[in-house]
């Protein structure tokens, strides 16, 4: 019997879904949205909510709480400093799931697990600014002609 058992075991070992959790954790505290399987979201919810609390507390004990959950200090600073002050007047419910369809290749739930609230600009984290002085075509019509001349 499987009373009292509190979470999805997600067809994983203790260690794979740890790690599974905590990359999840941070890839949303960067992205402030990310696309998973509807399961996976329904995992990460309450976790993702209890870490937002966790840094609405200013101490130095929480602070050192979230790097050891997070495993990225880079994650814990923006909790603490960005997403503690967003949330401050809010009393739990800091993240939504929406459903997203079904995956083509094995037709898995699929869901969007986002920050209310949240900065769009933050998903565009990782992308590179493309240059607008000189665009790749640009610089390749500079070298042939250069090579014609």
């Amino acid at each position: 019997m499987r009373h009292g058992m509190a979470n999805k075991k997600l067809n994983r070992t203790s260690e794979h879904r740890k790690a599974l959790l905590k990359n999840m954790l941070n890839s949303l505290i960067k992205y402030e949205q990310i696309k998973t399987t509807l399961p996976k979201a329904k995992f990460l919810k309450p976790q993702a909510d209890k870490i937002i609390t966790l840094g609405k507390k200013e101490t130095l004990q929480t602070t050192k709480m979230l790097v050891s959950k997070l495993q990225d200090v880079t994650s814990a600073n923006k909790v603490t400093k960005t997403l503690s002050k967003r949330y401050e007047k809010r009393n739990g419910g800091y993240t939504r799931i929406i459903k997203a369809g079904f995956r083509y290749g094995d037709n898995a739930p699929m869901a969007i697990i986002e920050f209310v609230d949240r900065d769009v600009e933050a998903k565009r984290v990782d992308k590179k600014k493309k240059d607008k002085t000189a665009s790749p075509v640009d610089k390749k019509t500079e070298e042939k002609t250069a090579a014609t001349a």
